[in-house]
């Protein structure tokens, strides 16, 4: 399970549910549009970084690492990190990133989370929650492996943005799933994400034990200015495009 760069040009008919999201598919043509994109590294990994602060001698597990650049950077800030992602494909070129001594793991979100209780003092989830129905089970899992005190960061599409994508318009108010087709490097990738209301994604981190502890609508890097086009810089400057969350566990353990 990865993230999504950026929100769809256009819609498409519903996909293949087997074809849908298949990271393992477009690993590496995924990889190289993330890694240097506006939205990615001029917008979200440093939004993550910020919220993230100080993490030398941290035990940070980055869920969702698809090709590893957020766990990269960790890692160059001293934490000590713990990848997984539930394409293989996109942990070999995580692998050739970081080394074959780094700590990553084939594990599926949707699945128990194959480490002991308290494990981690940080869970960095980057823009992989909108690819899950429910958040309960997923959420309980990242409670469970952080220590007392420890913390989630978690960035996600934009609920305001999320409700424009079909006409007619959804139910705001209702989880629903939404089917397009992702232009990546000239090649349409079918994808199925779900949409939540602001309020259900608080109250799922609520319900699993968390606090939260800031809500972030986060400016782009200054210096994109300088390397993309005006326009692109001042309608992520001025459009909603992600929201991000720090989430604390209960300081003692319940």
């Amino acid at each position: 399970m990865d993230r999504a760069t950026d929100m769809p040009e256009g819609l498409a008919q519903p996909a293949d549910p087997a074809k849908v999201n298949d990271y393992d598919g477009f690993a590496e043509v995924y990889s190289a549009e993330n890694e240097n994109s506006l939205v990615n590294a001029y917008y979200e990994r440093p939004a993550m970084l910020a919220l993230a602060g100080h993490v030398a001698g941290r035990r940070v597990l980055d869920a969702g690492c698809g090709s590893g650049p957020l766990t990269a950077a960790l890692r160059d800030r001293g934490a000590i990190v713990t990848g997984i992602d539930a394409s293989a494909g996109m942990l070999a070129l995580a692998r050739k990133r970081l080394g074959d001594d780094a700590a990553l793991h084939v594990a599926d979100l949707k699945d128990p989370l194959p480490f002991d209780d308290g494990a981690f003092d940080d869970v960095v989830a980057s823009l992989v929650l909108h690819y899950l129905e429910d958040w309960g089970p997923t959420l309980a899992e990242m409670r469970r492996v952080l220590r007392p005190g420890g913390r989630l960061i978690a960035s996600v599409d934009h609920p305001f943005v999320a409700y424009t994508i079909s006409e007619p318009r959804p139910d705001y108010f209702a989880t629903t799933s939404y089917s397009f087709e992702w232009m990546l490097n000239g090649r349409l990738i079918p994808m199925k994400l779900w949409r939540k209301p602001l309020h259900a994604m608080t109250d799922a981190f609520a319900a699993a034990g968390f606090r939260l502890a800031a809500i972030s609508e986060p400016q782009p890097d200054p210096a994109a200015r300088e390397l993309f086009p005006e326009d692109d810089v001042r309608d992520l400057a001025t459009k909603p495009c992600f929201l991000f969350f720090v989430l604390q566990a209960p300081p003692t353990a319940t």
